[in-house]
């Protein structure tokens, strides 16, 4: 039955989302709506409290102050003009035509400079959107750019990137961000 729950509620969710409700407001509702038609509201709710919430504020305790610092990292770096400038620098470099490949750099050399894929996703579209229209390339293919750039190689594959993703598993393995450099070059 919670199986069946749980697409009841997927699709429920695609559909409205496809009639153009809210997916913030459908996301906790049809949640909320599967696990009502599991029928094991018994079992949830200590789960939830419990379990989640703990792990939870474990997660937020010790990682809290990355998050925060990379996001007041990047509102620095949107305010100041360094990503436009390093946008701009490299549209120099590699001329108007090629702005897919400039908007992929730029993300690239943003988030291994420790600036939060989120953040230089939003840092980096207005600017994305004047080299894409001076270019005449269609806007449909900013955000598949800037997703090649910031959430990809520099993400995780490269040594020494700031990311959070490279910094959680740090204190598990023992290791720094520059463990395994070969492989993250070649992966990279």
């Amino acid at each position: 039955m919670s199986t069946l729950a749980i697409l009841i509620s997927l699709f429920l969710l695609m559909y409205l989302a496809y009639r153009g409700v809210s997916v913030l407001i459908l996301a906790p509702v049809l949640a909320a709506l599967a696990v009502l038609l599991s029928g094991d509201i018994s079992l949830m709710l200590p789960i939830y409290t419990e379990t989640f919430m703990g792990a939870l504020g474990n997660y937020l305790l010790n990682f809290f102050p990355i998050f925060l610092l990379g996001a007041i990292f990047g509102q620095l770096i949107a305010d100041s003009g360094a990503a436009s400038s390093i946008a701009t620098w490299f549209t120099k470099v590699l001329g108007p035509k090629h702005a897919i490949l400039t908007v992929v750099l730029a993300c690239g050399a943003l988030t291994y400079g420790g600036v939060s894929l989120f953040v230089v996703a939003f840092a980096i579209f207005p600017i994305a959107k004047v080299m894409f229209y001076q270019a005449n390339i269609p806007k449909r293919l900013i955000p598949g750019a800037i997703a090649l750039g910031a959430f990809t190689f520099t993400m995780t594959a490269l040594p020494g990137t700031p990311a959070i993703q490279n910094a959680i598993p740090i204190p598990y393995y023992g290791t720094n961000v520059f463990a395994a450099p070969g492989l993250g070059i070649i992966a990279a």
